[in-house]
């Protein structure tokens, strides 16, 4: 009785919860009726919240090497100064450039049938007393008689085709000790009542930026590309809060 106390206790709580903050949003919503989506305010990517330096395994330093008869520096692309981004607060382009496919197809079918058969037509006489112990109608031939079927057929399909064309300048805001460099990138468009936001941060080798200052997405090491907005065509693809609280707690 006490378990269930403290189970029914837990689900009114959860329920409790779940529905203020639905109220604090549809409050904060119904505040913002015939306003445009606001956009985030211009900040320093390392005072954001949630910003944690990136720390990767290092290999160790080597010296650089001076020539201090050459007219090239190790690593420059233009003859009076490297124009690509390497220092913190340098920014560079990202091409994002996605384009995925997959299919796949899975079947399964399986089918086991079993039975078995047990008796014993003599054991000492003593064959005469099953009736006396067993119901009536018992016989000791067949004592035993069971039998199994067992099918299991599935099948599985996935047929996904991504592609995403875009460009978003980012900002260095680390130095790795090995020379790579961290960035991170945000942008967002609002369109009358619609903002799409891109945002994409990862580490950069140096050689992989062209000397047009640009570096492909698919060079980046840890990228996090995100794209989505916020508005109301976003709202109304999405379920009420009603339906996505059910989904949750309907246990079938």
């Amino acid at each position: 009785m006490t378990v269930k106390r403290n189970s029914l206790a837990r689900m009114l709580v959860l329920a409790t919860l779940a529905l203020s903050l639905s109220a604090c949003n549809a409050l904060t919503r119904i505040a913002n009726i015939g306003s445009e989506p606001p956009l985030s305010p211009i900040e320093n990517p390392v005072m954001s919240k949630g910003y944690q330096p990136v720390t990767l395994p290092m290999p160790r330093p080597e010296p650089a090497l001076q020539q201090a008869n050459s007219l090239w520096r190790p690593g420059s692309k233009a003859f009076f100064k490297d124009q690509r981004a390497n220092q913190v607060g340098d920014i560079l382009r990202v091409l994002v450039r996605i384009e995925d496919k997959a299919m796949l197809n899975n079947s399964t079918d399986t089918m086991r049938a079993s039975s078995e058969n047990a008796g014993f037509a003599g054991l000492f006489g003593l064959e005469t007393q099953v009736t006396k112990v067993l119901p009536e109608g018992t016989s000791a031939s067949g004592l035993i008689d069971l039998g199994s079927d067992h099918s299991v057929r599935g099948s599985g399909a996935v047929n996904r085709q991504e592609r995403i064309d875009m460009e978003i300048a980012a900002i260095v805001t680390q130095i790795l000790p090995n020379g790579n460099m961290v960035i991170v990138g945000r942008q967002e468009v609002r369109v009358n009542f619609e903002s799409r936001d891109l945002s994409i941060t990862g580490v950069v080798r140096p050689e992989d930026i062209t000397s047009a200052n640009t570096v492909q997405s698919s060079k980046i090491a840890e990228a996090r590309i995100a794209y989505g907005g916020r508005g109301h065509l976003t709202d109304m693809q999405q379920a009420r809060y009603g339906q996505q609280l059910f989904d949750i707690i309907f246990p079938f």
